[in-house]
């Protein structure tokens, strides 16, 4: 063995040596390696880069004060990107339009199209999670990018779309349920709101009130950060969902705050002939991303894009 092989054998004492060298291979500490101890210090480093379950990863604890923290960034984001926030405002704006419509000319299916503004309501919110996740990065949100944002993860969106939309479609028969017991044929409205307040509709109002509170209260558990997950995470409708209902089950009273403040919002601003969603609407989506990132932003992976 020349000089030169006993300085490499002695540098790199884990390097095989060439056959007829005279040297016996060196042993590291602790005894051999084989190959199932190669194997399992693979699968240790895989498992140390891998990023946890989404249903696996622990949640921030929230405190009473939060809900009101999401309230004020969110309107902090519609004061730095109006044009953005304005856009989306009007958008429920015209939704509000519809839903007043439809209950002049057509009250028996206003009940179904009121669920299906509910479930419109956070995916015309994505555009304001992107605005919102941009300007987290530093970056300037333009409209055009968040009116797109749903084509980042399209396979996601549609199957969360498509839960949502079987839990409409449940909804709206559970509406015309009602209707049916509580009337004997279609009913004849003025076209104005305050004859449902009578006497002789409060038994129907309180049944549809009743039902509507749980289907809506469904619909929040499963989205009230699924779609800020999906879009800023690497995971599919179900797990986002599930997070969302664990967030809802684990940290009920903070998120109950959550919701009636949500609800507090929408209604004063469908009071001036639905005006006011062109700033309720903007608000609650913004804040809608800050309570994702409340909840789940200290151990969300990082993303690119």
């Amino acid at each position: 063995m020349s000089v030169s092989q006993s300085v490499s054998a002695s540098n790199n004492p884990g390097a095989p040596l060439a056959a007829g060298s005279g040297l016996a291979p060196t042993v590291p500490a602790g005894g051999p390696v084989g190959p199932d101890d190669g194997l399992q210090a693979m699968g240790m480093a895989q498992g140390a880069s891998a990023s946890p379950h989404p249903l696996d990863r622990p949640i921030t604890t929230l405190t009473w004060s939060d809900p009101f923290k999401w309230l004020a960034r969110g309107w902090h984001d519609f004061t730095q990107a109006p044009l953005v926030g304005l856009f989306f405002g009007a958008c429920f704006v015209a939704m509000g339009w519809g839903l007043l419509a439809m209950f002049k000319y057509a009250a028996t299916y206003t009940l179904a199209l009121s669920a299906g503004f509910l479930l419109m309501g956070p995916f015309l919110c994505l555009g304001l999670y992107q605005a919102s996740r941009a300007m987290e990065r530093g970056l300037k949100p333009s409209l055009g990018a968040c009116m797109m944002a749903w084509r980042q993860k399209g396979g996601a969106m549609a199957t969360f779309g498509f839960m949502l939309l079987i839990i409409e479609m449940i909804w709206g028969r559970a509406a015309m349920i009602v209707f049916a017991v509580s009337f004997d044929g279609v009913p004849r409205f003025d076209g104005t709101v305050q004859q449902l307040l009578t006497p002789e509709y409060l038994p129907f109002v309180s049944t549809y009130l009743a039902v509507g509170a749980l289907f809506a209260g469904l619909i929040f558990s499963l989205s009230v950060i699924s779609i800020p997950m999906i879009l800023e995470e690497k995971v599919d409708a179900i797990s986002a969902a599930l997070s969302s209902l664990r967030l809802v089950l684990t940290q009920t009273g903070v998120m109950l705050l959550w919701g009636a403040l949500i609800t507090a919002v929408i209604a004063l601003g469908m009071l001036p002939g639905f005006l006011g969603l062109l700033i309720a609407g903007p608000l609650v989506g913004h804040a809608s991303w800050h309570a994702y990132r409340a909840a789940f932003g200290a151990s969300a992976p990082a993303q690119e894009g």
